[in-house]
């Protein structure tokens, strides 16, 4: 799955509000950007995304039936 398909199934499936969606749209628009980036934009890049992934936390604790 693309980039843009993903970004038609997160629309298609209203699921904008889940942020762990987007995480994963992040990483495969810059896994597609890999090759045009410098190897310090690829890991700023990438830290950037994986700091928003851990700024996440638990926040479905006692909404999982909800939310997954």
């Amino acid at each position: 799955m693309n980039s843009e398909e993903l970004a038609q199934y997160i629309e298609a499936t209203n699921s904008i509000t889940k942020p762990w969606l987007l995480v994963q749209l992040r990483l495969k628009k810059l896994q597609e950007r890999q090759a045009t980036l410098s190897e310090n934009d690829y890991a700023s890049e990438l830290a950037d995304i994986h700091e928003d992934l851990m700024n996440l936390g638990e926040w479905w604790r006692g909404i999982e039936n909800e939310v997954f």
